[in-house]
């Protein structure tokens, strides 16, 4: 890292001087090559891109003849460096697109900036929900950890790996444990936003095929990719580089692809909820430039961050022309052809995510300046501007009413029913079965509480439930109902391309709707706890808790669900509608433009407008299948009569307070060898423990061993080179291991404190229970500085080892931590 770090300030300094000798440009360029050799280049690209911008090395780069670009296939290099043409090529194609995008993001920077005011002001909002949603998120937390083998693409051998999921589901690998304790920097962060899991070789190897034509390997001939177990796990991007996994058995296969898929979802979901003028801006534009380009229906790329999107959109417009130049000219084998476009595609990918990143972030500094004075306009005008978009709306209703109702009728209305009922089984079914794990984990919880001593372990309990909707393996069996989704023979005809979007759509409010309900439960709880109660009322409080809740989430439940059906029901058919009515229609919207005053041009635009009118014309129809689906109680949805407002007025109260730390107040057992916590240091470690919480720890089953990692009494063992050793140690039986002690996890940062002694491991015997968990006020947990919040680079921390704790319920979801 030092010599990254020297680099950028070379780099900095070179940005401030005129470079003109081939001399200087030569050795900056080969210190950045042999920073991207040593694995620290994944910001050569940056690098790069800045480098470029001076005269003198683009003089330099056109009277080069040896390679500057050993790292990348042979094409690619000759294809960047003939004369700077392929160089220029990929910039002023990727800048063309941008220049085009951010025109729309600017123009509907205004409406959403508008629109947002309006709402505020007119209250036009949802039914009042009945469960509290917490607004102290659950970060700073390690949602899983464990060991699986990765493929290395330079040494083409497989790697043990030691895995963290923090808080953010940013995949986390380590050269091993031994290096995450020894605060090595990790040897990759992973933003899996825009990946898929494949399951076997031959998915991968048909992807693989079908994205480079005529590179399809010859029967019986060596595959890009040889697996040593049946297991694997492939994260696969259509731009980006590929990450290879396998595992020893087809539990741990699940249980990764399980965790995999959760991070999956997360990142995918980059926008955040709670941006009211970027985020809708940033979606309406990427919505009016694809229908720009003719291109209406769902897009299956629409994930990540904005940056990410954005890099998405550029590649799915020079992809295809990169291939056409660059494909003809591989050599080799099929399997040397596809590994070469991979790198290609990957590095390609990098340059781009750069340069849409600087001019993305330029934009966006643009619009947030002149937000004020907008703002100021719209509060000022407000009854002017609604006044007049209203009028064009009238005009343009006019219009297009009477193509867009024959449209509806022939085309869309039909289908509404069917296409409703394929979306609303499958959701359910996932609804019902959050309310049953929800259900079931508050029961087994109170089976212990009687068993096991009452409120003293009622802490350990309740800081296990807080976190099951982050749970990966208990939320499974909720997610998985979506996977049945079908819209078969519809998907075509109303042009969506996948339904991905559907399925993770439902999923995130499955997750939200189950922390809302644990969060409701827990405040209802603390609320009774107050009063003092013995062991037995104890017990008759959390059934009657949990009685109160599941009524408020059966319905929440039914509002969420019906909001998901007609907003899906006009993700499929708007764009199928504004593409029928196109021919017709879209020529004559521009003379619609003189209706606008210039002074509001920024906050009404024809072609929203437009929109609007086409959604209001097919509305009608879809509010109603909803509330038929309602009246009959499909899936138990309620009536949109059957309202509960203020059915429980004090308790929106109860959640103005401070969150709640269970194991603060509620653990009060002293075992377990933990020192005095009357002691200074007993203290400042009570309060780090707080930081290092994990949801899931290492993935085994109970009865098995944790495969590829050494006891705790030996040191670690060497990373495996080859098949055949992989395969050697896949027939040993290892004993199992405590998860990993406490210490800082920094990619690269300086440490914020020293690190803290280990604790003593577990004992290497299975459990007999798979709750086998530290009580929070039992022993004392190491933590690290407080994480930061950063794409890459965060810290996190695991927790220390626990003694075990035996209790009365089952559970098959592997060995977890402070859950």
């Amino acid at each position: 890292m030092e010599g990254y770090n020297l680099l950028i300030s070379k780099i900095l300094k070179l940005e401030e001087q005129e470079v003109s000798t081939p001399w200087d440009w030569s050795h900056f360029f080969g210190a950045g090559l042999l920073l991207a050799h040593e694995g620290e280049g994944a910001c050569l690209v940056t690098w790069w891109m800045v480098s470029l911008k001076k005269q003198g090395a683009q003089r330099f780069w056109g009277q080069r003849s040896t390679s500057l670009w050993p790292w990348t296939p042979g094409v690619f290099s000759e294809f960047l460096e003939d004369g700077g043409m392929g160089l220029w090529f990929q910039q002023e194609k990727t800048g063309k697109i941008l220049t085009e995008f951010l025109q729309f993001y600017e123009d509907q920077y205004g409406v959403a900036l508008f629109n947002s005011m309006r709402h505020e002001i007119e209250g036009t909002g949802l039914p009042q929900a009945q469960l509290l949603w917490r607004k102290v998120p659950l970060d700073e937390r390690i949602v899983f950890s464990g060991n699986l083998f990765q493929h290395q693409e330079d040494s083409k051998k497989w790697r043990n790996r030691f895995s963290l999921v923090p808080h953010n589901y940013g995949l986390v690998l380590y050269e091993n444990k031994a290096a995450y304790e020894r605060q090595v920097p990790p040897r990759a962060v992973i933003n899996s936003a825009g990946y898929k899991i494949l399951t076997s070789v031959d998915q991968y190897l048909e992807l693989i095929g079908n994205s480079l034509p005529g590179t399809t390997a010859k029967s019986g001939s060596a595959p890009i990719l040889k697996c040593p177990t049946q297991f694997p796990l492939i994260l696969w991007h259509p731009y980006a580089r590929h990450y290879y996994f396998c595992m020893m058995t087809e539990a741990e296969q699940d249980k990764w692809q399980a965790v995999l898929q959760d991070c999956i979802r997360h990142c995918n979901n980059g926008i955040p909820e709670d941006s009211k003028v970027e985020g809708p801006a940033f979606t309406d534009a990427i919505r009016m430039y694809r229908q720009s380009k003719e291109l209406y229906g769902t897009w299956e790329m629409l994930c990540g961050n904005e940056v990410q999107i954005l890099s998405n959109l550029v590649m799915e417009e020079l992809g295809p022309e990169l291939k056409a130049e660059l494909g003809p000219r591989l050599k080799g084998k099929p399997q040397e052809r596809q590994r070469q476009w991979i790198q290609i595609s990957d590095a390609v990918y990098h340059m781009v995510y750069e340069q849409a990143k600087a001019r993305f972030e330029e934009v966006l500094s643009k619009v947030q300046q002149v937000q004020p004075a907008m703002q100021a306009v719209i509060r000022t005008d407000m009854d002017q501007i609604i006044t007049s978009k209203e009028h064009l709306a009238s005009k343009i209703r006019a219009f297009i009413l009477p193509k867009a109702e024959v449209c509806v009728r022939n085309h869309v209305q039909p289908y509404i029913p069917s296409i409703l009922e394929a979306l609303m089984v499958p959701t359910s079914q996932g609804f019902t079965e959050v309310r049953d794990v929800f259900f079931k984990e508050v029961t087994d919880m109170n089976l212990n509480v009687i068993n096991e001593g009452g409120i003293d372990k009622l802490g350990e309990y309740m800081e296990k439930l807080s976190r099951l909707a982050y749970h990966p393996l208990k939320m499974q069996s909720c997610y998985e109902k979506m996977e049945s989704l079908r819209l078969d023979g519809l998907q075509q005809r109303f042009d969506v391309s996948s339904t991905s979007v559907f399925k993770q759509r439902a999923q995130i409010h499955m997750r939200e709707q189950m922390d809302n309900a644990v969060y409701t439960f827990e405040t209802l709880l603390h609320q009774e706890l107050g009063k003092g109660p013995t062991k037995e009322e104890l017990c008759k409080s959390i059934q009657r808790v949990l009685e109160r809740v599941l009524k408020k989430y059966d319905y929440d439940s039914s509002s969420v669900r019906k909001r998901f059906f007609r907003e899906a029901l006009l993700q499929i058919s708007i764009p199928f509608l504004l593409k029928k009515l196109a021919p017709t229609c879209k020529s004559e919207l521009p003379r619609f433009q003189e209706l606008i005053f210039e002074d509001f041009a920024r906050f009404i635009l024809v072609e929203n407008t437009y929109e609007e009118v086409v959604l209001q014309t097919v509305m009608k129809d879809i509010l109603q299948a909803v509330k038929e689906a309602a009246v009959q109680r499909k899936h138990n949805l309620y009536r949109d009569s059957m309202v509960m407002h203020n059915s429980d007025p004090n308790l929106h109260l109860l959640a103005e307070g401070a969150p709640i730390d269970w194991g603060e107040e509620y653990s009060n057992s002293g075992g377990g060898g933990s020192p005095s916590p009357s002691t200074p240091e007993s203290a400042t470690l009570s309060e780090k423990r707080r930081r290092a919480k994990q949801v899931v720890s290492v993935v085994q089953d109970e009865e098995v061993g944790l495969p590829f990692e050494a006891s705790p009494e030996s040191p670690p063992p060497a990373s495996p080179d080859g098949v055949t050793e992989i395969r050697g140690l896949l027939a040993q039986g290892l004993r199992p291991e405590s998860p990993p002690p406490a210490g800082p996890l920094l990619n690269g940062a300086p440490a914020g404190e020293s690190p803290q002694p280990k604790a003593a491991p577990e004992a290497s015997s299975p459990p007999a229970s798979p709750l086998q968990h530290l009580l929070p006020g039992k022993a004392v947990d190491l933590g690290p500085p407080k994480p930061s919040d950063q794409e890459t680079g965060e810290q996190v921390s695991s927790p220390s080892s626990h003694p075990a704790l035996h209790t009365t319920t089952e559970d098959s979801a592997g060995v977890q931590t402070e859950f």
